[in-house]
């Protein structure tokens, strides 16, 4: 399973465009496409991760579950396929939330598609995000990963 951004190839800065508002940006999520994953894949959930956060624990950018097997890409901005959901972000709305780290040395932006063994999670709406990732785990057959950088300017 291969996963890719044509906005952020592995390794790259990602364009302002994607960055919350806050820092000059419009929040718009990047495009997304993959290789279908192994035997067994019922659907995808998409994360994006800050490891590098000053929070201790990182920073959720974004959750999205129950992509259908279907479907091998998302559109810059959306929308998402037909039955996916998303999770409240570390922002705490849901959908996409931009990079705004503080000023400093660049952190990295982890996107990582996961291949899920089940059609849904049984996760109910208002579910914390928390449990969700808990209940991807369980599910989870393979994953693909690439990090987008990004630094706001002091």
């Amino acid at each position: 399973m291969e996963f890719r951004s044509a906005a952020i190839p592995d390794g790259s800065t990602i364009d302002r465009r994607h960055t919350e508002p806050g820092i000059g940006g419009e929040n718009i999520s990047p495009d997304l496409s993959w290789t279908p994953g192994a035997d067994g894949t019922e659907s995808y959930c998409i994360t994006c991760f800050d490891p590098d956060a000053p929070t201790g624990s990182g920073w959720w950018h974004w959750l999205v579950t129950d992509i259908p097997a279907s479907v091998t890409s998302i559109p810059e901005g959306g929308p998402l396929p037909d039955g996916a959901r998303t999770w409240n972000n570390d922002y705490a709305y849901p959908g996409w939330g931009g990079p705004w780290p503080p000023p400093g040395p660049a952190h990295h932006y982890v996107f990582t598609l996961h291949a899920m063994n089940v059609r849904r999670l049984e996760a109910e709406a208002g579910t914390p995000p928390a449990m969700v990732r808990l209940l991807m785990h369980f599910a989870e057959i393979g994953t693909a990963s690439f990090t987008g950088l990004y630094a706001s300017g002091g």
